[in-house]
């Protein structure tokens, strides 16, 4: 095979589809055989570039491949939090990438990924090295991108997420409509950080607003008495409610803990915003008999296939394949994107925005679309999200009674420079 060869590197949190991004760079690549040679995969992403450990992706069965379309999260090659911002990490990637007869680099990730291959194609062209770089978007949180959504309508990962939300939302809500002589209140934790993407998606369980649901994005800024009065509220008229709160909503200390891009790790705290809600309602005693109970769904949220939407696998695997054809066509320095076309119906259309915009920066969730009285979201915003589900249910293989993932081979690349400890790691 020749042409320059190819790295693929994950970074962040995973998806239910970042593994069909990594099949359509491969998968692309094996067209444009006199312009990519060997695809590799970063094992945990820029980590494995640092230590020099690249899986050979060209070298596995077209069977394993093909099964990283249902093949959830990361574990296929792994992916790291980061944070590339020492000089010398960024002289040896090029080295690395230089040893290796690397030409072509793709980044799958959110923001902060985006950030790193920003420093990658500066670094590279500070060394003099031909590099061509290119991003590819996934995040659940879909806060990568323009605040105006037209450049950057959403992100894969998102549909999938948002579709995990409807879904559990609908079997919450017959859980609460059941159980609420004992339980009248059900408080339920959604992760995305301080940004209200992933939230808002339960109130796409009930479009038609049937449900006592409630949903508190971290962006209400209402204080924990204010929300304790709108959810007493809801339980005075329906005899029950169902609540939704952002894992970033400030309700109190939390004992957060943060990853290495300083970003807070919820998960990782030593409280919940769900528990300190509960706990408060429960205190302070509700307008109905019984207890408000919690639940905090986990990183299923983000690795559950069977969720997955259709919609998001499709367009998961069309930004890897779209990221490969700007590499062979000389495009460098920016990330694929998807944006919708006009018209009523739903249809996605991918373009480009240089990582610069997008590297390392938020985008906040749309304030026109938060509710007036800031206890849910508006109609816009189902409008917006709806079509990201899809319609059909993902069909996962399963032997024996257990989901075929795929397993890649651990053929990597042999070593050709001296060991390298992470700059980070050494402080």
């Amino acid at each position: 095979m020749g042409g320059k060869n190819v790295v693929v590197a994950m970074g962040g949190g995973p998806t239910p589809v970042i593994n069909n991004s990594l099949r359509g760079i491969v998968e692309a690549a094996r067209a444009y055989p006199g312009r990519f040679g060997t695809v590799y995969g970063a094992w945990h992403g820029v980590l494995g570039i640092l230590r020099e450990e690249l899986v050979d992706l060209s070298a596995q069965p077209p069977e394993e491949i093909a099964l990283l379309r249902t093949t959830p999260a990361a574990g296929a090659i792994g992916t790291a939090r980061y944070k590339l911002e020492h000089d010398e990490d960024l002289r040896r990637i090029v080295e690395v990438f230089r040893a290796h007869d690397v030409g072509y680099f793709f980044g799958i990730g959110g923001n902060d990924t985006q950030l790193v291959c920003h420093r990658v194609a500066e670094a590279a062209v500070k060394e003099g090295y031909e590099l061509t770089v290119v991003g590819v978007p996934k995040t659940i949180d879909n806060d990568l991108g323009d605040p105006e959504l037209k450049l950057v309508d959403h992100t894969p990962g998102y549909g999938s997420v948002a579709r995990y939300w409807a879904w559990t939302v609908q079997c919450l809500e017959e859980e609460n409509r059941g159980s609420s002589p004992a339980d009248p209140v059900l408080v339920v934790q959604a992760m995305g950080r301080r940004v209200g993407f992933v939230p808002a998606a339960a109130r796409l369980a009930d479009p038609e607003r049937e449900f006592p649901l409630l949903i508190f994005l971290a962006e209400c800024r209402l204080s924990l008495e204010e929300i304790t009065d709108s959810i007493a509220d809801t339980v005075r008229r329906h005899g029950r409610a169902l609540v939704v709160v952002s894992e970033g909503l400030k309700l109190g200390e939390l004992g957060e803990r943060k990853d290495a891009f300083g970003h807070a790790a919820f998960s990782s705290s030593r409280a919940t915003v769900a528990q300190v809600l509960v706990n408060h309602l429960n205190d302070v005693g509700l307008p109905a008999r019984g207890l408000a109970r919690g639940q905090v769904p986990g990183t299923e949220q983000r690795d559950a296939i069977l969720y997955a939407s259709p919609v998001d696998l499709d367009e998961a695997y069309a930004v890897g394949v779209v990221a490969v054809e700007l590499a062979a066509a000389g495009i460098s320095g920016h990330m694929v994107t998807i944006r919708r076309a006009e018209g009523d119906a739903y249809r996605a259309e991918y373009g480009t925005i240089p990582l610069e915009e997008v590297a390392g920066v938020d985008r906040p969730f749309p304030a026109e679309w938060i509710s007036e009285t800031k206890t849910d979201v508006t109609d816009g915003f189902v409008r917006y999200a709806m079509p990201l589900l899809g319609e059909d249910q993902v069909s996962v293989p399963i032997v024996g009674g257990r989901f075929r993932f795929a397993r890649l081979k651990a053929i990597f690349a042999p070593k050709k420079l001296p060991d390298y400890v992470p700059a980070a790691y050494r402080e």
